[in-house]
């Protein structure tokens, strides 16, 4: 039995045997219609169900139960405001809106951006909600698989442009698709990597982009609960969301954990301008931050609003939405875009103990789960080395700036740089922090790829239409002598050199590392570092070059396996600087033992690494120098150096397995210019 005018909770819409109940949050609307609809393009409802606000209202909740519906039903909701309506509220009683619960949505194909912006009834081209009845999905026996960074390799990937390329090899109706990415998992475990990281899957505004272009990151989301039905086979919504279960039960199997790349932090309503979907039509001043007037949004995520994350409702819904994850759909983290705009008030100030962060920080339900922040906001706000809590892992920025420009050949960086190695403990103060909390890269999506990175000294933006004034101009890299494609051979190897380099450094380095989708064979974007809007052969994975780049490829799997085979580089305490002690520890060195060179002029630097429990040496020699150095290399005591790594080598040289590589004998070893070697003692 249901009370007839529905119930508040769970927001919604919650299937019973006998019908459905929807609740939905309005402060400020003075008449909630819920609106029924029979296919996707109707423009016009088959039943409108007005809401009584003294019978189906209970507090700020408007509610119904509707009896005899079932799952699939198209819905949305229609909101009425006061004709002298308070500064803030924007009611529009022409627009449909979703239910900010939906866990799908109908549309996909033909809703409009512009309808949704324009005047007018935009019912026949809006996205419509539909009612999802939890279905047992066959999980068997799948649960999140809780690895610790210590045991992770991040790769950061996005799922329609892993396969969406003609040469993928992917059945043309899985590409680009969560289905085809189930079929590239092979090549993932092959190169060792134990978790992808996806590029925004909750439902997001495709058209979110300049005239003639589609938002291809996905970083303007509509839908926090719901999968993206761009990445999926079916034409069902409701079936979106098995296909996204399958892609990680498969992906689980073979041991690889599934981290979203959230965006709590603004919507695809956009500023002023924007469209009507969902949030500004039911509660505008509950979901956005305002400015004092309630007549501007405050942008602190160059995106044209921020979510007001911090306010109860708002906060609610975040906290609803990353639970429906983990317990509908077994994702194993989060990463959080600007998550420090998270810390923001309702003022834009920022907090000192921010309610949403603890709050997910010390949820039950996300108590397994990876929470990695993007610790910075697009206003300035940067919290990398001092981001709230005890659990949070972060992208360390710092990390990339300070390898690039070390490798590139920067002055004053020696010192910065070697932290860095280390798990940044000039960034993170507290001795006791996990050091493989800090999440270290030298590329990610929003930026160059590794490969650009060394071939290219500006960006290149000219192909998003907006006069290549987008992206950042603080890109620290450098082309070698030449921009661009390159005939020179001389030119050519040594930005295979560099790439070797940035590829040895991350995974040497103490922390998590993560690498860019297709920088381990030189996938390119010509130059663009700001590919948001690509959604074409400048953005997805060229698979002819794993061939063309085997010998690349060889190299990041050998290292990947060498370094997740090894101790010393999956320790959870920061290294001792000690050889006193019978503990992990590290002493540092120049092109002398014990003499390092931390002067504003130097460009080398080596390091022995001892994990005296598991009996492990390892002695590493940087030389970003123009020219060759020669490094003294400890003595080693009934022991002999084998060297695993050497950057300058040709393939197959480059890289040696344990046991065999080249025996070091001697006290010094040639590093030849813009070079690294590593040494194993056996």
């Amino acid at each position: 039995m249901h009370w007839p005018f529905g119930c508040s909770h769970p927001l919604g819409a919650t299937v019973y045997p006998d019908g459905v109940n929807f609740s939905i949050f309005s402060k400020n609307a003075e008449q909630i219609d819920l609106l029924l609809f029979d296919h996707e393009a109707d423009s016009a409802p088959s039943k409108v169900v007005h809401l009584d606000p003294q019978e189906n209202r209970t507090f700020y909740y408007w509610h119904i139960f509707m009896p005899g519906l079932k799952a699939g039903q198209l819905y949305g909701f229609r909101a009425h405001g006061k004709e002298n309506p308070s500064p803030g509220d924007i009611f529009d009683e022409e627009k449909l809106l979703i239910d900010p619960y939906s866990r799908a949505l109908a549309g996909y194909n033909i809703y409009s951006r512009e309808a949704a912006k324009s005047p007018g009834n935009n019912y026949g081209q809006a996205l419509k909600s539909v009612v999802v009845d939890p279905e047992e999905f066959d999980w068997d026996g799948d649960r999140p698989l809780r690895r610790p960074y210590s045991e992770s390799i991040i790769y950061e990937l996005h799922v329609g442009g892993f396969t969406k390329h003609p040469n993928s090899g992917v059945s043309d109706e899985l590409k680009g698709t969560y289905l085809g990415l189930i079929e590239k998992i092979p090549y993932l475990k092959e190169l060792g990597i134990t978790a992808v990281e996806l590029m925004p899957v909750q439902f997001f505004d495709y058209q979110d982009a300049p005239p003639g272009r589609t938002n291809y990151w996905g970083y303007s989301p509509i839908a926090f609960f719901a999968p993206h039905a761009g990445y999926a086979v079916a034409d069902d919504p409701r079936r979106v969301a098995d296909e996204f279960r399958q892609m990680v039960k498969a992906l689980h199997e073979e041991g690889i954990e599934v981290i979203l790349d959230v965006v709590f932090n603004h919507t695809a309503e956009g500023g002023l301008d924007g469209p009507m979907y969902s949030f500004r039509g039911l509660e505008n001043k509950a979901y956005y931050i305002l400015n004092d007037e309630k007549t501007q949004y405050l942008d602190y995520t160059g995106c044209g609003n921020t979510l007001n994350a911090n306010h109860s409702i708002v906060r609610r819904m975040i906290m609803d939405s990353l639970r429906s994850w983990v317990t509908e759909y077994h994702v194993d983290g989060f990463r959080f875009d600007l998550a420090s705009v998270l810390s923001r008030d309702e003022f834009g100030e920022p907090l000192e103990n921010p309610p949403v962060l603890w709050e997910i920080e010390s949820d039950p339900v996300l108590a397994g789960t990876k929470i990695i922040a993007e610790a910075w906001d697009a206003a300035g706000l940067y919290q990398v080395g001092s981001f709230i809590g005890d659990r949070w892992a972060e992208w360390n920025g710092k990390y990339r700036d300070h390898v690039r420009r070390f490798v590139r050949g920067d002055e004053g960086m020696v010192s910065k740089f070697a932290s860095k190695l280390m798990a940044s403990p000039d960034i993170y103060h507290d001795r006791s922090r996990e050091p493989n909390r800090s999440i270290h890269f030298v590329a990610c999506h929003d930026g160059f790829t590794l490969n650009d990175l060394v071939s290219y000294n500006v960006k290149h933006n000219e192909a998003n239409g907006e006069n290549n004034r987008d992206g950042t101009d603080a890109n620290f890299s450098w082309n070698c002598g030449t921009e661009g494609p390159a005939d020179d051979p001389k030119i050519n190897a040594l930005r295979l050199r560099q790439i070797k380099n940035f590829l040895t450094l991350t995974f040497i380095s103490q922390g998590t590392p993560m690498l860019l989708m297709g920088d381990e064979v030189r996938r390119t974007q010509l130059g663009n570092n700001n590919a948001y809007c690509q959604d074409n052969e400048i953005s997805w994975f060229d698979w002819e070059l794993v061939q063309k780049n085997n010998d690349l490829l060889r190299f990041t799997r050998g290292l990947i396996e060498f370094t997740q085979s090894l101790e010393i580089f999956k320790i959870e305490n920061l290294l001792a600087a000690s050889e006193d002690i019978d503990e992990p520890h590290i002493t540092w060195h120049g092109v002398e033992l014990n003499n390092p060179d931390w002067s504003e002029f130097s460009h080398s630097i080596a390091f022995t690494l001892r994990h005296p429990a598991a009996e492990e040496t390892i002695h590493v020699m940087v030389n970003a120098f123009w020219e060759p150095l020669t490094f003294e290399i400890p003595n080693l005591k009934g022991k002999i150096w084998q060297k695993v790594v050497d950057t300058h080598a040709a393939a197959p040289f480059d890289f040696s397995k344990r046991w065999e590589g080249e025996l070091i004998e001697g006290s010094t070893i040639e590093t030849e210019s813009r070079s690294i070697i590593v040494l194993m003692a056996n």
